[in-house]
């Protein structure tokens, strides 16, 4: 009872957000998701990744463990999605990008840090860093045929990245108005992505429910899998051991989509699949939780 109890506070707060962002659309408000995400993507969560990464009491040798725990993680992931999708004769360029890479931003980051605290949202942001490169680069060439590393050195959350490595790196802290400015702004990126996530899922119209809900119980199994069998490979302490799990355990991004209305891949198959699971992780998300607590 106490354990489902401590599930509800940490997952409550994610959903309760998400779903103000659902709710605000149905009932006809107005909510500018370009301009919102542009805020989010170049200045709340460049800031947030920044300082929690300054901040952190991770020793390098485990910010270094966790990157290659999640390097691999995601070639197995990988190497799994694209044999089915290959075995399933389904269009690459529609699914697979989708399959691999989940929403570590809007719902991993916070999930992180309601359930293990400042150290797991640091712990969180190395995985969503690895996956934000992963997915400005393979994931683009996976939808569209082309590679884009420009995109990837423009990103402020990539320069934001190396920075608070830096930082960490040498110990060093900026001055203490800054990372007060600093650290305000990096507060909204989480509720700013939530309530976005929400908006975004009652927006899309998706189709061919049977085919997203058979390919978001395959993502959701193989993704906890391969993370959960990974972290056990690598001996990874509880706290990031969690981490990893509930990271690439995360369902599809709103971003898949959006990339997939760019370049011409199947845009409705892919809103299908974020809408279903997005639904799916509310039951799963909290069950894994509980598992790795």
């Amino acid at each position: 009872m106490t354990l489902a109890l401590t599930v509800l506070e940490i997952v409550a707060p994610v959903f309760l957000l998400a779903g103000i962002g659902f709710t605000w659309v149905k009932l006809g408000f107005e909510y500018r998701i370009q301009f919102v995400t542009r805020l989010a993507m170049t200045l709340a969560v460049p800031c947030l990744i920044f300082v929690s990464l300054m901040q952190t009491k991770m020793d390098p040798s485990a910010i270094t463990q966790l990157s290659l725990a999640t390097l691999v993680a995601y070639a197995g992931v990988t190497l799994l999605t694209w044999g089915t999708i290959l075995a399933l004769r389904l269009d690459r360029s529609t699914y697979l990008a989708p399959l691999i890479f989940g929403n570590t931003g809007n719902l991993g980051l916070p999930l992180a840090l309601f359930a293990f605290g400042d150290v797991g949202l640091s712990n969180a942001i190395v995985v969503f860093a690895i996956m934000a490169v992963g997915s400005f680069t393979f994931g683009i060439w996976l939808v569209s045929g082309r590679g884009a590393l420009g995109k990837v050195v423009s990103e402020p959350m990539v320069g934001a990245t190396l920075l608070g490595a830096v930082f960490l790196w040498m110990g060093w802290q900026t001055p203490l108005f800054l990372t007060n400015t600093l650290s305000l702004i990096g507060q909204m990126a989480i509720p700013l992505m939530l309530i976005t996530l929400g908006v975004a899922v009652a927006r899309l119209t998706p189709q061919s429910f049977l085919r997203a809900i058979a390919l978001s119980l395959f993502k959701l199994v193989v993704c906890t899998g391969v993370a959960w069998l990974t972290g056990l490979f690598f001996d990874l302490e509880p706290v990031a051991f969690g981490v990893l799990v509930l990271q690439i355990a995360t369902p599809v991004a709103v971003t898949s989509y959006l990339l997939a209305e760019k370049y011409g891949a199947d845009a409705d198959a892919v809103a299908g699949l974020v809408v279903v699971s997005t639904v799916m992780s509310v039951g799963a998300l909290p069950l894994i939780l509980a598992l790795v607590l």
